[in-house]
């Protein structure tokens, strides 16, 4: 089942509807436009009895009236007057079955422990029709390369309505704080928007996304939006959305995994003190006896007259010691080299998904966002996951650090596609950009312009690269910043 991407997966369906017609459109794009009828089909027989009736009956009694001065005037007049009577107590009961709806859906809407939202999302439903009738499937990468237009239809959203429970929750004074544009709350760096678009394009009938939002405090909440999508054009005008504020749970998990990375850290600590302390002993005996045997030789050569017998075994004690040593310093980088690989055909779309969210944070923190560009049916690349999820992770994270204090709007995009036997990933940022000269030395170890850097990222990911049969390389991105690209081969070699 094919999810919308999100922290929070949903167990509702949410994969596209299986239609028939022009253009395989989702059933609301399809359906002709209308307005939901605000008086229905018993409304207007009611209304029909309650004039139809009386004036029927008021007819028949005049016209026999005027004839004879008989009894069926009177009885055509009471029957009037009961008809008119069993009609308004029908309007009656209807206006009290639907002031009785109105209360209950206020005491759902209103006094409900949860926030709920009433959006307008019309304007976003013709502009997402519009590209599926022009025969863009893709939403998502479409709006990769048009990120002002994605900016642009997120400002055409319109919040029309909060419930109580959501002042309460985030002490708002008035509705005000709420109402108007969803740009207003959605900062830049929300990287869900353009998930409803590609959950409408594809016709699902259920959301579910975490986004951060500004609060009326001007402070940034972490919220789980969910919402039953719209089946026919003219429900877009009223999205109920409900909202679950889960900062307090998300800063909590954070300080649990900063206490485990701490306690991490300090064991790599504690475990490197003990095998440096091992290596040192087991190293610095061969090293003793090397430089023994090295001056017992050289005393044995300078003599009036060299004993070359002598010199020989205490060389022959320098190489045996020095044979240690090697045999010494080859256990331990065997003992600390990574586990061996496990190659398996992944997706590298949701690959990059994937180290999206592990780094959200940080790369929301720089005020960066991603934005992804796949071609369809990208085949699976015979890869370790976890690798190549790092690279991603390392090469996300520099481009963020690297637009920090750049000035203007702070992309980064990640194009992936396929080229012959291979896929090639790109990620481009619009930052500074990197010079000619520095580009021939940016995978090397220890290579760094950054404050503090260890110079290491890029040098891991040129080697996981190296160790899938791939390649990498940086050039100039054509909106001046860097673009790093990757390669893997389709056939693991």
């Amino acid at each position: 089942m094919r999810q919308v991407f999100s922290r929070w997966p949903s167990l509702a369906q949410t994969s596209h509807q299986q239609v028939t017609g022009d253009d395989d459109l989702p059933a609301w794009m399809r359906a002709p436009a209308s307005r939901p009828a605000d008086i229905g089909a018993g409304d207007l027989a009611a209304a029909g009895l309650s004039v139809g009736i009386p004036v029927a009956l008021a007819f028949l009694a005049g016209s026999t009236g005027a004839s004879s001065s008989g009894v069926l005037p009177i009885l055509c007049g009471i029957l009037a007057l009961l008809a008119a009577a069993a009609t308004a107590a029908h309007l009656m009961a209807l206006r009290r079955g639907r002031r009785s709806a109105d209360r209950a859906f206020e005491a759902i809407y209103e006094r409900s422990g949860i926030s709920i939202w009433r959006e307008d999302w019309t304007a976003v439903a013709d502009a997402v029709a519009a590209l599926r009738r022009d025969g863009i499937v893709d939403i998502e990468c479409h709006f990769a390369s048009h990120p002002d237009e994605l900016r642009a239809l997120r400002a055409r959203v319109i919040i029309t309505d909060v419930n109580a429970f959501t002042l309460e929750e985030t002490g708002a004074a008035a509705k005000d704080a709420y109402l108007g544009s969803l740009d207003r709350l959605l900062p830049d760096t929300d990287q869900t928007f353009v998930q409803w678009l590609v959950a409408f394009g594809r016709g699902d009938r259920f959301f579910r996304s975490e986004a951060h939002i500004l609060g009326a405090d001007g402070r940034e909440r972490d919220v789980l939006f969910t919402a039953t999508l719209p089946q026919e054009r003219a429900a877009f005008a009223d999205v109920i959305v409900t909202s679950l504020d889960v900062t307090a749970f998300k800063r909590a998990q954070a300080h649990l995994a900063a206490a485990d990375t701490e306690l991490a850290r300090t064991s790599r600590i504690t475990t490197v003190g003990a095998l440096s302390a091992s290596i040192a002993h087991e190293v610095n005996s061969p090293l003793a006896a090397i430089v023994a045997n090295a001056q017992a030789a050289l005393r044995w050569l300078r003599r009036a007259e060299p004993d070359v017998v002598e010199a020989s075994l205490a060389l022959d004690d320098v190489v045996s010691e020095a044979t240690r040593a090697r045999d010494v310093v080859a256990r331990t980088r065997s003992y600390l080299s990574n586990a061996p690989r496990i190659v398996a055909p992944i997706d590298l779309v949701q690959a990059a998904r994937d180290a999206n969210l592990l780094v959200e944070r940080e790369i929301r923190s720089h005020g960066a966002t991603i934005h992804l560009a796949a071609e369809e049916a990208i085949p699976p690349v015979p890869a370790d996951l976890i690798q190549i999820q790092q690279i991603f992770v390392n090469l996300l994270v520099n481009a963020a650090q690297a637009m920090a204090d750049a000035p203007g709007r702070k992309d980064i995009t990640i194009a992936i596609r396929r080229v012959a036997a291979s896929v090639v990933v790109e990620v481009v940022d619009t930052g500074p950009g990197i010079e000619p000269e520095r580009r021939a030395r940016i995978f090397e170890p220890f290579h760094s312009t950054k404050v503090g850097g260890m110079g290491m990222g890029l040098a891991i990911c040129r080697n996981l690269i190296d160790a899938h049969g791939g390649d990498i390389w940086v050039d100039a991105a054509p909106t001046g910043g860097a673009a790093f690209h990757f390669m893997l081969p389709l056939a693991h070699g």
